[in-house]
């Protein structure tokens, strides 16, 4: 006997969110929507900041943080319009947001055009999506939502252009840092892609979000010290206070992880630092690269997965 099938059938937007304002954007702003939008840019996270948010005499649907990096949401329940394309613009400006996602029900061919130039033509750290939102329902099911990407700034062209620009201007150094945080974005894509990590950078350390704001987990590779590290950086408004809850949870968190751990305070400073380091490691030797990155791999999964409930947590 055939098992019988139904059908998917697309629902206009209208008929789940009457008003953009007022349907659409709260419903867009709830965790779980920005966390599966966020999924589906493949970034590491959105944070809600504020909704309806003022920029000069205007108004930002939805201000977000994605790591330290500024995040704008414009949204429409139609199809895009020059307005809303003056908007994002408008509004990049006035936040200094680094990443600019207007999401629509379809995007007009010339909208597409206009941010696939924006993002081969503007600074690398500035990057433009364009996201469309459908509606599904299956028979007489729940309607189900679905983001899909039509435009996002092309990775490898932009990785590609930071190491010619750092091969022109950064110390051999700050290149070196480049291409090992490179590397290691792309072993943890390949065996950790549940972990997100930003850009990287010719600095000597690579930033990693790990689920709130005021937190990072970031590995670092220091040539005057010749030592790998992957630290939990808190830099949080209220930093001492969050180090001193994790502090008193340090026997159940060194005894999870099965390494011990380096817990500054830096009194001297805002921030804090919990570190895991491993000494005589010097970055110039790349014959020992593969070994490091081994060593990064394993550090970073094990201390996301401890800390992280262990920081959502944290009141």
């Amino acid at each position: 006997m055939k098992q019988p099938l139904s059908k998917l059938v697309r629902v206009p937007l209208r008929e789940a969110w009457k008003h953009e304002a007022n349907d659409f954007t709260p419903w867009l702003a709830e965790e779980d929507n920005l966390n599966t939008l966020a999924d589906a840019l493949g970034l590491s996270e959105l944070a809600l900041v504020a909704t309806e948010h003022w920029v000069g005499e205007f108004k930002l649907d939805i201000l977000c943080t994605s790591g330290e990096e500024q995040v704008i949401i414009e949204n429409q329940l139609e199809k895009t319009n020059h307005t809303h394309l003056g908007q994002i613009l408008t509004y990049a400006a006035g936040t200094g947001a680094r990443k600019v996602i207007w999401v629509a029900e379809t995007f007009r061919p010339e909208h597409v055009a206009a941010l696939e130039f924006l993002n081969q033509n503007t600074t690398d750290d500035l990057n433009f999506f364009a996201v469309e939102v459908e509606l599904w329902r299956i028979g007489d099911s729940p309607l189900a939502p679905k983001f899909e990407v039509v435009v996002k700034p092309n990775e490898w062209t932009k990785a590609g252009r930071e190491q010619a620009k750092a091969a022109t201007h950064a110390t051999p150094a700050k290149q070196r840092q480049l291409k090992l945080w490179t590397a290691l974005v792309e072993k943890i894509g390949a065996e950790a892609p549940q972990i997100k990590p930003q850009k990287p950078q010719p600095q000597h350390w690579l930033n990693i979000s790990i689920g709130r704001s005021g937190f990072g987990l970031n590995p670092t590779a220091s040539h005057r010290d010749d030592r790998l590290g992957v630290e939990v950086y808190i830099h949080h408004n209220e930093s001492k206070k969050m180090f001193q809850a994790l502090l008193a949870q340090k026997s159940s968190i060194e005894q999870q992880l099965g390494f011990p751990l380096d817990w500054q305070e830096l009194p001297d400073a805002h921030a804090c630092r919990i570190a895991a380091w491993r000494p005589s490691s010097p970055i110039e030797d790349e014959v020992q690269w593969p070994v490091y990155l081994d060593w990064f791999v394993q550090r970073i999964v094990k201390m996301n997965a401890v800390f992280k409930p262990l920081i959502q947590g944290l009141a």
